[in-house]
């Protein structure tokens, strides 16, 4: 399992119902790109089979559901899509022709504002859904604009098309700490537990960077790649400097490049901090750091380059974090319906970061809204959904606890 598409389907698997599931996943060291969740799933079975990115086919996969002990009564495939693991596109609708049972596909990078087509839909994607529909049962797509995009391009095949919301990952403990705690915290990790270097260690301490109550932290996280925009939390920390003097802000981004091609993306990231008030963390943070990180945060700052959407937005939100980002696309409607921060343009988003900032109130309603939307959309809720629409193709559907 890979990428993000390595956590989704961990996290959607460790509540799903044990015994009622298998995974089918590539042979790791025939990838081009091999990175695994750090996850794993549990009460269940993974035959690491598939063959390397060019070698699917429906052979494979029939014979990887035997591996797991699966007929192919009451089976249904579900196929997490992604262009750069399911690398050929012929391959794989060929692939979907000749399986002889339910076939659903969500399809995780679908766009739905771009210019390349009148759907907003780009060319690539619009020609594997033009091929892809009429040999599936149905699909899932996480926003309703993809969904439009979709049903619009192919108002034939409507019916196939169905929105599952990307699940949240939801920490109550994290969630319900103040700010003031999550920063001790998260502080405490940097400084005694974190292979953070000397220097950083040191401005940390002498700054108090993350314990002075007037400072204000406009942070980022995640893996180090071009399409994130990490480049534009420094200038936007200049911004709301500027709005808001008689604070100290500070922009801090917490990563490291994932592959080879994005250490100079890393480099000119480096080039910007200045150890004082704009900083990169050259480090990895476990899976457990992660919603503290958000927590501690006064802002999660988010102005990609190029998205569909964002684990670490729904890591977030889970922790009961602000959130502020770009409206674009599936990142966008998110934002939307979390009650985060979002703009088009990133002056009147510093704007609206400033008034948060200056009022309490306000930031206790969007956290609890945000609070609201991990539950609503919980991976215990989600797994659900995908056990509903499972169940219509199945002579047999699973029981499910409510």
């Amino acid at each position: 399992m890979m990428c993000g598409i390595a956590d989704y389907t961990s996290l959607i698997t460790r509540v799903s119902p044990p015994g009622e599931w298998g995974i089918l996943s590539f042979r790791l060291e025939d990838c081009e790109a091999p990175i695994a969740t750090s996850g794993k799933a549990s009460d269940g079975p993974v035959w690491r089979g598939i063959p390397g990115l060019h070698d699917y086919s429906a052979p494979v996969i029939l014979d990887g559901l035997k591996k797991l002990g699966l007929g192919k009564a009451d089976t249904v495939l579900w196929f997490q899509h992604e262009f750069n693991i399911w690398q050929d596109s012929d391959a794989f609708v060929a692939m979907l022709k000749q399986l002889d049972l339910p076939r659903i596909v969500t399809l995780h990078t679908l766009r739905f504002q771009t210019s390349e087509t009148s759907f907003g839909l780009t060319r690539e994607e619009y020609s594997l859904l033009r091929d892809l529909l009429p040999n599936v049962d149905a699909i899932t797509v996480f926003s309703k604009g993809v969904h439009s995009a979709v049903t619009t391009a192919f108002p034939e095949h409507r019916k196939k098309v169905h929105v599952l919301r990307h699940g949240v990952r939801t920490y109550a403990e994290v969630a319900h700490l103040s700010r003031r705690e999550a920063k001790e915290a998260f502080n405490g990790f940097l400084l005694g537990e974190s292979d953070l270097e000397p220097e950083t260690k040191e401005a940390l301490r002498s700054e108090w960077i993350f314990l002075d109550p007037d400072t204000v932290i406009l942070g980022q996280m995640g893996f180090l790649h071009p399409i994130k925009g990490s480049e534009f939390l420094y200038p936007a920390r200049d911004g709301l400097q500027e709005l808001l003097p008689q604070r100290r802000i500070v922009a801090i981004r917490i990563g490291r490049p994932r592959l080879p091609e994005h250490i100079s993306h890393a480099i000119e990231l480096r080039k910007q901090q200045n150890g004082k008030d704009k900083f990169l963390f050259d480090i990895w943070l476990p899976e457990q750091m992660l919603p503290l990180a958000a927590r501690a945060f006064d802002i999660n700052y988010y102005w990609p380059n190029d998205c569909t959407q964002s684990g670490m937005i729904t890591h977030a939100f889970g922790a009961g974090a602000l959130v502020a980002g770009r409206d674009l696309e599936g990142v966008g409607e998110t934002l939307k319906e979390a009650g985060a921060l979002y703009d088009s343009d990133p002056g009147r988003l510093l704007l609206k970061i400033r008034d948060l900032v200056l009022d309490p109130k306000l930031q206790e309603k969007a956290r609890g809204k945000a609070v609201n939307y991990a539950k609503k959309y919980s991976w215990e809720n989600q797994a659900r959904r995908h056990y509903r629409l499972a169940g219509h193709f199945l002579s047999t559907p699973p029981t499910l606890a409510n």
